[in-house]
């Protein structure tokens, strides 16, 4: 079984809501396991919610961010295609302090993706756009 998704929506945290209603369709027939579900909104959650707030700070409310979402047999996979800037995903989770050591009420997103994918990669693809993949197996 494979069921592929596609949405694309504008750089607006208020579209969390229909990004998360989009996602259940991947619950369709429900995933044996409940908890792989809300890891995998999470990750959705922190991912959408980080690229809107600092890949696409500086860019209009119009820009789109397209999100893709992978059920296979034994993963789920996502992707947001974003614009913006560079980033080194791997040497920001190395410069962010561990969670028990964090103290102010942001700045957690990246270590809660990396705690919880299976796989997590940010790179830029064609169209000088880049991809946040998160990928979780069940």
């Amino acid at each position: 079984m494979n069921i592929k998704i596609f949405l694309k929506v504008n750089t607006d945290l208020t579209m969390l809501s229909q990004v998360l209603s989009w996602f259940d369709q991947l619950n369709q027939p429900p995933l044996p396991d409940k908890k792989i579900l809300w890891l995998c909104q999470t990750l959705l959650i922190e991912g959408f919610t980080n690229i809107v707030e600092h890949a696409h700070k500086n860019l209009p409310l119009d820009t789109p961010i397209e999100i893709e979402a992978v059920r296979s047999n034994e993963k789920i996979e996502i992707r947001i295609l974003s614009y913006g800037e560079p980033f080194d995903l791997e040497q920001k989770l190395q410069q962010t302090v561990e969670f028990a050591d964090n103290e102010e009420d942001r700045g957690r997103g990246l270590k809660i993706m990396s705690a919880i994918a299976d796989e997590l990669r940010y790179e830029r693809i064609a169209d000088n756009r880049y991809c946040l993949f998160m990928s979780k197996f069940y």
